[in-house]
């Protein structure tokens, strides 16, 4: 991904809200399942970590990027965005520069 495209995906997630949470249980396979889900359904999300989970968000946002073969956009504070193009062109709905 070259910066103009993270630069494009960071505008676009500057208007959302987060649609998932992470807490105290962090990392569960349940959350994995849910973040795959909703990359595919939406392709670009943020997600808010909560205070009380005690994992780091950066490390966070790796290993979910890993798990659902995604690309971390930013990470700031507490807040990760996601992005990952639908696997059929015709069912992509945000078109990099």
């Amino acid at each position: 991904m070259t910066s103009k495209q993270r630069s494009y995906l960071k505008g676009l997630a500057m208007t959302m809200d987060a649609i998932l949470q992470i807490g105290k249980s962090s990392l569960t396979p349940e959350l994995t399942q849910a973040v795959d889900e909703a990359l595919e359904a939406r392709e670009l999300i943020k997600i808010h970590v909560l205070k009380n989970c005690m994992d780091d968000p950066k490390s966070i946002a790796a290993v979910l990027g890993e798990r659902t073969r995604s690309q971390v956009v930013q990470v700031i504070g507490k807040m990760i965005v996601l992005y990952r193009p639908a696997k059929e062109e015709k069912n992509r709905k945000i078109v990099l520069p």
